[in-house]
């Protein structure tokens, strides 16, 4: 390993700079995709479809952008990989800083805590929407059963009688016709 370093010290290359701008656009666009989530939540709760729709439509933009920064991660740690004589896939954060002058390493630590908290936040914010999205999807439904006049035939979860199995119970309306064992 220290054989790779000293052929290519961190004052000659190229990665710090690299490695830099790629975590300053996962940034940038880990704060969008907040934006969004946050104001689809709030389009969720407000229930404004036509703003859910909006924000899910920004939300696919914000991923397709993100997949060509995976790409560019990818390059970034194959490059890595190729200077430490280790697979891309096996580079840590820890590692590539090896080949960074100190301020580099430096940033890219502080940028890649950031990223991890923001990262962190959006996947908790998602989570909030998809429940609330369930919540508004299920009273939906309750709501369309009332209006068909099918709301006592709804949803009754299975039960489960020993050495029998899940059985599902019938609507307290149904009549048993047959009760057949094999």
């Amino acid at each position: 390993m220290t054989v790779a370093l000293a052929a290519v010290g961190p004052a000659e290359s190229t990665l710090g700079p690299a490695v830099i701008a790629h975590l300053d656009a996962q940034l940038e666009s880990a704060r969008r995709l907040l934006d969004i989530v946050l104001r689809q939540g709030a389009a969720i709760r407000r229930q404004d479809v036509d703003e859910v729709l909006s924000r899910m439509t920004d939300l696919q933009g914000e991923m397709e952008h993100r997949g060509g920064l995976e790409l560019r991660r990818t390059e970034l740690l194959t490059d890595a990989g190729a200077q430490l004589s280790v697979a891309g896939h096996a580079i840590t954060l820890d590692a590539m800083t090896t080949l960074l002058a100190p301020h580099e390493a430096a940033a890219a630590r502080q940028r890649s805590a950031e990223l991890r908290g923001l990262l962190g936040e959006i996947g908790r914010e998602h989570a909030i929407n998809r429940a609330l999205m369930r919540q508004e999807l299920a009273f939906l439904d309750h709501l369309t059963r009332l209006m068909s006049g099918t709301a006592d035939l709804g949803y009754r979860p299975p039960v489960e009688r020993p050495g029998e199995g899940m059985r599902v119970s019938a609507p307290a309306s149904a009549h048993r016709l047959l009760d057949l064992e094999a």
